[in-house]
């Protein structure tokens, strides 16, 4: 087998993976800020209680087939669902197109799955629960240890630096952002370290100010209607863990 057909197999692979994990995360990310369990009871309707059958769990295909509605009632399904499964897939084979099968696949993985469940769950409830920042900690520090090239106290005094600076927002804008996104970016300080969790602020802010206006300007949401931000600190800390170096780079070259 040539590499690249090598590959072909191990992305699309991951891609599928990243499909079925997806629809785990969702219901990770559904359930836990709600205090339920992952497990049980099995899927069923939020309109009807219908018991969803195996054919109506495959990820993506599902909701395309049933047009976005539960096969019982007929009531539109949150296309939230197919939304969290299919960026699930592919942000697997963004990460593999990073770092190929190396050890900073892991990392990756992790990063990309705890952004998927932290951005559903926040979306749905404005919620970002405690045990899930826990579930990842372990797991995301000890693969910050075995494959960074940074020396462990940088990521330590990300993990610092990305804390303090979103506690010091709560203090300052009276509780315009919650400790949850406080945590949260602790989290994702310590995976980014210095000076990329700093990047990942002003692209999370960047994203917030582009997407929040898009959907004011659409009547999507209202003037001080409350934003959840975790899922755009997610999407400034996965922008700089693949392209923040690079960046950082091309900034400085404005300069010399």
């Amino acid at each position: 087998m040539t590499g690249m057909t090598m590959d072909a197999a191990v992305g699309a692979y991951l891609f599928v993976l990243g499909l079925v994990l997806g629809s785990f995360y969702n219901v990770v990310g559904l359930r836990l800020p709600r205090g339920e369990s992952v497990v049980y009871p099995p899927s069923s309707c939020g309109s009807c209680g219908m018991s969803l059958r195996a054919r109506h769990l495959v990820p993506v295909f599902s909701y395309i087939a049933t047009c976005g509605r539960c096969a019982g009632c007929r009531t539109k399904i949150s296309p939230l669902y197919p939304a969290g499964e299919l960026a699930t897939g592919l942000m697997f084979i963004w990460v593999y197109g990073l770092h190929g099968y190396t050890e900073g696949l892991l990392t990756g993985l992790l990063l990309v799955s705890l952004s998927v469940m932290v951005t559903v769950a926040d979306l749905k409830y404005m919620l970002i629960p405690n045990k899930l920042l826990l579930l990842f900690l372990a797991p995301l520090a000890a693969a910050v240890s075995l494959t960074s090239e940074l020396p462990i106290w940088n990521h330590a005094l990300g993990a610092l630096a990305g804390g303090a600076v979103l506690l010091l927002i709560v203090i300052v804008s009276g509780g315009g952002m919650g400790m949850g996104d406080v945590k949260l970016f602790t989290l994702l300080g310590l995976v980014l370290g210095l000076p990329l969790v700093f990047l990942a602020l002003i692209m999370a802010c960047l994203a917030g100010t582009v997407i929040g206006g898009a959907l004011l300007l659409t009547g999507r949401i209202q003037r001080k209607q409350p934003v959840p931000f975790g899922p755009f600190l997610a999407i400034g800390a996965l922008a700089a863990y693949g392209y923040g170096t690079a960046i950082i780079e091309w900034y400085i070259t404005l300069f010399m």
